[in-house]
């Protein structure tokens, strides 16, 4: 088990993903709320039988696997399936993301989660990493990746706690804006060091 457990937010686009691999690369365990959000509605879970239930059959696609694109459409016109669908959800990704920093064997591990603050999931964590972008950097980066609109990913970014709620919770801070690859990597070490000798406290 990780002695220490780093959680690490951005909003979307500002590179956490990158981020994550970067510390990876010093061996870290890197637990990603995403990834788990996507297994516990898998085909056959018993997740997706209570999503198909309360918003009906064609929210599952031909090959039983949950309609993400639709889902997604869905809760963000609709408050109320919003808040049905994190009550179902948010329970199950909390009690995987413990079970793995339970099983993780680096000296410390992190939590790579979107929705690590609105979640609340800061009570898990020893420390909170913030990767920080300007919102006109977010809207641009995630219109070229994801072929969304900018309509869609400003209703992303409106649905996530603000920019500065988010950097008044950080205990540390990478402002990923303009950084080359080398300058980020400079970063993750400076950091991957500090946490090092947090986790050996």
């Amino acid at each position: 088990m990780s002695n220490f457990i780093v959680g690490l937010t951005g909003g979307i686009g500002s590179g956490k993903t990158t981020v994550a691999n970067l510390f990876a690369e010093f061996d870290v365990a890197i637990i990603d709320a995403d990834i788990i959000a996507r297994a516990v509605v898998a085909k056959g879970s018993n997740a997706l039988t209570f999503i198909s239930n309360y918003f009906g059959a064609k929210f599952i696609q031909a090959d039983g696997q949950l309609d993400r694109v639709l889902l997604r459409q869905q809760i963000f016109s609709n408050e109320k399936d919003k808040i049905w669908l994190n009550n179902l959800l948010h329970p199950l990704i909390r009690e995987q993301l413990i079970s793995q920093t339970i099983e993780a064997s680096s000296d410390y591990c992190i939590v790579v989660a979107p929705l690590l603050i609105e979640n609340k999931l800061t009570d898990l964590v020893n420390r909170v990493l913030v990767i920080d972008v300007f919102e006109a950097t977010q809207i641009a980066r995630t219109t070229l990746r994801d072929s969304n609109s900018s309509k869609q990913v400003q209703a992303i970014i409106n649905s996530q706690v603000s920019r500065k709620i988010r950097q008044a919770s950080a205990d540390d801070l990478i402002n990923n804006d303009k950084l080359s690859l080398v300058e980020l990597k400079k970063s993750v070490l400076a950091l991957h060091q500090r946490y090092l000798n947090l986790a050996a406290e």
